[in-house]
Protein backbone atom coordinates (compact mmCIF):
# COMPACT_ATOMS: atom_id res chain seq x y z
CA UNK A 1 0.00 0.00 0.00
CA UNK A 2 1.38 3.46 -1.07
CA UNK A 3 1.39 5.94 2.24
CA UNK A 4 2.78 9.07 3.65
CA UNK A 5 3.52 10.95 6.37
CA UNK A 6 1.35 14.22 6.06
CA UNK A 7 2.90 17.37 8.61
CA UNK A 8 0.95 20.28 8.52
CA UNK A 9 1.58 23.83 9.56
CA UNK A 10 3.83 22.47 11.92
CA UNK A 11 5.69 26.00 11.51
CA UNK A 12 8.46 28.10 14.16
CA UNK A 13 6.06 30.75 15.00
CA UNK A 14 3.00 29.14 15.21
CA UNK A 15 4.42 26.55 17.31
CA UNK A 16 6.57 29.06 19.48
CA UNK A 17 3.86 31.66 19.16
CA UNK A 18 4.48 35.65 19.90
CA UNK A 19 4.28 38.65 20.96
CA UNK A 20 0.57 38.15 20.26
CA UNK A 21 -0.39 34.84 20.25
CA UNK A 22 0.90 32.20 22.96
CA UNK A 23 2.52 29.22 21.60
CA UNK A 24 0.93 25.95 20.95
CA UNK A 25 -0.82 23.69 23.76
CA UNK A 26 1.51 20.96 24.88
CA UNK A 27 4.20 22.12 22.34
CA UNK A 28 7.21 19.49 23.87
CA UNK A 29 5.08 16.76 23.32
CA UNK A 30 3.83 17.50 19.99
CA UNK A 31 7.33 18.67 18.55
CA UNK A 32 8.84 15.28 20.19
CA UNK A 33 6.08 13.17 18.88
CA UNK A 34 6.31 14.59 15.11
CA UNK A 35 10.10 13.18 15.39
CA UNK A 36 9.11 10.05 16.17
CA UNK A 37 6.22 9.27 13.67
CA UNK A 38 8.90 10.77 10.83
CA UNK A 39 11.53 8.22 12.52
CA UNK A 40 8.78 5.58 12.43
CA UNK A 41 7.80 6.94 7.97
CA UNK A 42 11.97 7.10 7.72
CA UNK A 43 12.74 3.27 9.06
CA UNK A 44 9.69 2.35 6.49
CA UNK A 45 10.28 3.96 3.33
CA UNK A 46 7.08 5.93 4.10
CA UNK A 47 7.85 9.37 2.31
CA UNK A 48 7.40 12.47 4.39
CA UNK A 49 5.53 16.00 3.43
CA UNK A 50 5.15 19.18 4.87
CA UNK A 51 2.56 21.43 4.40
CA UNK A 52 3.07 24.98 5.33
CA UNK A 53 0.50 28.40 5.85
CA UNK A 54 1.70 31.55 4.06
CA UNK A 55 -0.20 33.41 7.01
CA UNK A 56 2.27 32.17 9.73
CA UNK A 57 4.97 34.61 10.28
CA UNK A 58 3.48 36.41 6.78
CA UNK A 59 5.29 34.22 4.66
CA UNK A 60 8.80 34.77 5.15
CA UNK A 61 11.89 34.26 7.68
CA UNK A 62 12.39 32.01 10.26
CA UNK A 63 9.24 31.94 11.67
CA UNK A 64 7.76 30.54 8.73
CA UNK A 65 9.55 27.67 8.19
CA UNK A 66 9.09 24.50 9.46
CA UNK A 67 9.95 24.00 13.26
CA UNK A 68 13.58 24.11 14.02
CA UNK A 69 13.56 21.14 16.31
CA UNK A 70 11.52 18.85 13.61
CA UNK A 71 14.01 16.43 12.26
CA UNK A 72 12.82 17.20 8.04
CA UNK A 73 14.05 14.38 5.87
CA UNK A 74 15.74 16.31 2.95
CA UNK A 75 14.05 14.95 0.71
CA UNK A 76 10.70 15.24 2.33
CA UNK A 77 8.11 17.49 0.01
CA UNK A 78 6.79 20.82 1.08
CA UNK A 79 3.96 22.65 -0.03
CA UNK A 80 3.06 26.57 1.14
CA UNK A 81 -1.03 26.70 1.26
CA UNK A 82 -2.54 30.12 1.51
CA UNK A 83 -6.06 28.60 2.92
CA UNK A 84 -7.49 26.98 5.61
CA UNK A 85 -7.60 24.01 3.73
CA UNK A 86 -4.17 21.72 2.82
CA UNK A 87 -5.76 20.73 -0.31
CA UNK A 88 -6.56 23.98 -2.20
CA UNK A 89 -4.67 25.33 -3.86
CA UNK A 90 -1.17 23.61 -3.57
CA UNK A 91 -0.82 21.22 -5.87
CA UNK A 92 -0.68 18.28 -2.79
CA UNK A 93 -3.91 16.51 -4.30
CA UNK A 94 -2.37 16.24 -7.53
CA UNK A 95 1.01 14.73 -5.99
CA UNK A 96 -0.57 12.37 -3.77
CA UNK A 97 -2.87 10.90 -6.75
CA UNK A 98 0.72 11.00 -9.33
CA UNK A 99 2.31 8.50 -6.12
CA UNK A 100 -1.02 6.29 -5.81
CA UNK A 101 -1.36 7.16 -2.23
CA UNK A 102 -4.11 5.61 -0.56
CA UNK A 103 -3.31 6.10 3.57
CA UNK A 104 -2.31 9.40 5.01
CA UNK A 105 -1.19 9.47 8.51
CA UNK A 106 -1.58 13.11 9.77
CA UNK A 107 -0.01 15.22 12.07
CA UNK A 108 0.31 18.94 12.71
CA UNK A 109 -1.96 22.24 13.59
CA UNK A 110 -4.56 23.82 14.11
CA UNK A 111 -6.75 20.81 15.44
CA UNK A 112 -9.65 22.25 14.80
CA UNK A 113 -9.29 24.54 11.54
CA UNK A 114 -6.29 23.05 9.41
CA UNK A 115 -6.15 19.79 10.72
CA UNK A 116 -10.16 18.94 10.13
CA UNK A 117 -10.37 20.49 6.86
CA UNK A 118 -7.50 18.30 5.85
CA UNK A 119 -8.77 14.90 7.43
CA UNK A 120 -12.40 15.79 5.81
CA UNK A 121 -10.89 16.65 2.43
CA UNK A 122 -8.48 13.48 2.46
CA UNK A 123 -11.25 10.97 2.58
CA UNK A 124 -13.71 12.76 0.30
CA UNK A 125 -10.31 12.90 -2.49
CA UNK A 126 -10.19 8.74 -1.92
CA UNK A 127 -7.47 8.44 0.93
CA UNK A 128 -7.52 6.36 3.90
CA UNK A 129 -6.38 8.49 7.04
CA UNK A 130 -5.00 8.35 10.31
CA UNK A 131 -5.08 11.07 12.42
CA UNK A 132 -2.41 10.80 15.44
CA UNK A 133 -4.11 11.08 18.86
CA UNK A 134 -1.02 12.96 20.08
CA UNK A 135 0.25 14.44 16.85
CA UNK A 136 -1.81 17.70 16.42
CA UNK A 137 -2.23 20.44 18.76
CA UNK A 138 -4.27 24.06 18.89
CA UNK A 139 -4.54 27.17 20.60
CA UNK A 140 -7.98 26.75 22.06
CA UNK A 141 -10.03 29.48 21.88
CA UNK A 142 -12.87 31.82 24.07
CA UNK A 143 -15.30 28.37 24.02
CA UNK A 144 -13.11 25.15 24.45
CA UNK A 145 -10.09 25.06 25.95
CA UNK A 146 -6.93 23.16 23.56
CA UNK A 147 -7.04 20.07 25.39
CA UNK A 148 -11.21 19.98 24.90
CA UNK A 149 -11.12 20.69 21.56
CA UNK A 150 -8.33 18.17 20.70
CA UNK A 151 -10.07 15.51 22.79
CA UNK A 152 -13.20 16.10 20.72
CA UNK A 153 -11.69 15.90 17.34
CA UNK A 154 -10.20 12.60 18.25
CA UNK A 155 -13.93 11.96 19.24
CA UNK A 156 -15.32 13.33 16.31
CA UNK A 157 -12.72 12.23 13.54
CA UNK A 158 -12.30 8.79 14.78
CA UNK A 159 -14.40 6.99 12.57
CA UNK A 160 -15.76 9.60 10.34
CA UNK A 161 -16.14 8.44 6.46
CA UNK A 162 -16.93 9.43 3.38
CA UNK A 163 -18.92 6.21 1.49
CA UNK A 164 -15.42 4.20 0.44
CA UNK A 165 -12.51 5.92 2.57
CA UNK A 166 -12.77 7.07 6.40
CA UNK A 167 -10.42 8.15 8.94
CA UNK A 168 -9.36 6.71 11.89
CA UNK A 169 -7.41 8.21 14.91
CA UNK A 170 -4.26 6.09 16.79
CA UNK A 171 -1.56 7.06 18.74
CA UNK A 172 1.77 7.75 17.81
CA UNK A 173 3.08 4.76 19.86
CA UNK A 174 1.22 2.18 17.49
CA UNK A 175 2.64 0.88 14.37
CA UNK A 176 1.07 4.18 12.18
CA UNK A 177 1.98 2.47 9.17
CA UNK A 178 0.27 -0.47 9.42
CA UNK A 179 -3.08 1.02 8.73
CA UNK A 180 -6.00 -0.97 10.16
CA UNK A 181 -9.15 0.59 7.91
CA UNK A 182 -9.46 -2.80 6.21
CA UNK A 183 -10.24 -4.34 9.81
CA UNK A 184 -12.71 -1.78 10.12
CA UNK A 185 -14.10 -2.63 6.51
CA UNK A 186 -14.11 -6.38 6.79
CA UNK A 187 -16.13 -5.99 10.31
CA UNK A 188 -18.75 -3.85 9.16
Amino acid sequence: MNQILLVIDAQQELLDGNQEVSPIYNKEQLIRNINKVIDKASQKGVPIAFVRDLDVAEGEGSGFQIHSEIHVPVEARIFDKSATNSFYKTGLLEYLKSQHIEHIVMMGCETQHCMDSAVRTATISGFDVTLVEDGHSTLGNDVLSAEQIIKHHNTTLHGHYNVDHFSIVRNSEEDLFDPTHYYYRENE
